[in-house]
């Protein structure tokens, strides 16, 4: 370590400050509070521009601005903390008080307070992940709110006519899914609604699928599968957003993500889990194949009961004698002889019967036809179809010889009212060149051009003289 040479010499500079040896004149630099606060602000950043900070999150104050602000401590300090609401929204989970953190930032001087703070770039967990924090919080939050609750969930229909299902149209999920219905209940109809699965977009598109479903009214129930992986691959369905489609559903809805260890948010959302895609096409099939089940086992006993039945008049046959037979079927044939003779009788009597009513009415609706005189009425009708013809002239006639003479009349009044009429006994009218009426030598002045108006044609000329008349002479 060096000494200065003079040991009464010192720094010169620290933080700005300087000083000069005792024989010289001393030299003071004041500063301004906020100069001062800046260069220690700028200094620090440069120092300190870029480092990881481990360390508990306590005093945690959300901003209505969206900047999240809260203290980081450990046993010994503790460093006040700011994620501006860029950093805050891209964050997988939300901080709370107690939750120990890694955190990436700079240090900076908040200059309205002359205070020193932790800006923060980047914040994960220490521990478990974020994904799967947040995942829990959302949980928490959603299970609060009662969209876990059973009550709330719809029972799916026992005999559905049509399923549609958002998912990947490309992936083998939709593949597994179409067989195992095509092979357990083929009448079924299967809607698919092309949606992503992963990446930052999955969420709304499985719910507009969702909606669209709902909307349409087409399928009986909803099915959103996805195949299996990590939780970054399911994070779309861990969303709130995704969450509130589903509760949101008039149709029951099925949630076959992943595989069966995999659970998600939608799991415990949707009317009921599947623990795989398959499993839902096997649970929507379920009540129906059943049934198909148990209408074969009720066939196979029914043909085991029918031979049964078969062998034993089989046997009862083989014990009656021919004769008895010959004997049975020959009163049997002769009572239904009977019957249709009786049968034949009755139809002939009430046939009889209707023929005579029949005859009846058609005697007395000639006697009523005779009555009536068609001839007479229709010359009657043809009389009183002239007269009217004839009226109907007269009345045009008179009409158009009133409207002839209203017309005519009409044509003279316009006649007598027409200013022509006035220019055709000697008058004239005189127009200025701009074509307004002249009404007075006021109007005018020497040579300018004026129009003559005559009963027939006009006259254009141009005023060589004006001569005035003097009011009252």
């Amino acid at each position: 370590m060096s000494t200065p040479a003079n040991p009464q010499q010192k720094p010169e500079r620290q933080l700005g400050l300087s000083f000069e040896s005792a024989a010289s004149p001393v030299t003071r630099r004041i500063w301004q509070v906020g100069d001062l606060v800046s260069e220690v602000r700028l200094h620090i950043e440069r120092e300190y521009g870029d480092l990881w900070v481990e360390g508990e999150i306590s005093n945690l104050r959300p901003a209505p601005s969206g900047h999240v602000y809260f203290t980081l401590k450990d046993g010994d300090a503790q460093l006040p903390v700011v994620l501006f609401r860029k950093q805050a929204s891209l964050l997988r989970f939300r901080p709370a008080d107690g939750l120990h953190v890694l955190l990436r930032g700079k240090i900076s001087v908040y200059e309205q307070r002359g205070q020193m703070q932790l800006v923060a770039e980047f914040l994960e967990p220490v521990g478990a992940g974020s994904l799967q924090i947040a995942f829990e919080q959302l949980k928490q939050r959603l299970e609060a709110r009662g969209l876990f609750d059973p009550a709330r969930k719809k029972p799916l229909p026992a005999f559905p006519r049509c399923v549609g299902i958002v998912t990947s149209p490309t992936g083998a999920v939709i593949r597994d899914f179409l067989n195992i219905v095509n092979r357990r209940h083929a009448g079924l109809h299967v809607l698919v609604y092309p949606a992503l699965v992963q990446g930052e977009a999955a969420a709304a598109e499985v719910a507009a699928g969702i909606a669209y479903f709902n909307r349409a009214r087409h399928a009986d129930l909803i099915v959103v599968a996805r195949g299996g992986g990590s939780l970054e691959d399911l994070a779309p369905f861990n969303t709130e957003f995704l969450a509130e489609a589903i509760a949101a559903s008039e149709l029951p809805v099925i949630s076959a993500i992943g595989h069966e260890t995999d659970f998600t948010i939608a799991d415990f959302v949707a009317d009921l889990r599947a623990p795989t895609p398959s499993a839902a096409a096997e649970l929507v099939t379920a009540v129906l194949h059943n049934i198909a089940e148990r209408v074969q086992t009720f066939d196979q006993r029914l043909q085991r009961a029918t031979r049964y039945r078969l062998m034993q008049a089989s046997n009862a046959l083989a014990r009656v004698r021919v004769e008895s037979i010959l004997v049975r079927e020959r009163d049997q044939l002769r009572r239904r002889q009977q019957r249709v003779d009786d049968l034949t009788l009755s139809m002939e009597s009430q046939w009889g019967a209707r023929h005579r009513s029949l005859a009846d009415k058609l005697q007395r609706l000639s006697v009523r036809l005779l009555r009536q005189d068609v001839i007479s009425r229709i010359a009657v009708a043809r009389e009183r179809l002239a007269s009217l013809q004839a009226r109907i002239t007269r009345a045009q006639r008179d009409r158009l010889r009133t409207l002839h003479e209203r017309e005519a009349g009409l044509a003279r009044h316009l006649t007598a009212l027409s200013p022509l009429a006035v220019l055709s006994r000697g008058y004239a009218l005189v127009y200025d060149d701009h074509g307004a009426l002249v009404k007075d030598t006021e109007s005018v002045t020497e040579g300018q051009s004026i129009v003559t108006r005559l009963a027939r044609g006009r006259i254009h000329s141009r005023v060589s003289k004006i001569e005035r008349e003097i009011q009252g002479s």
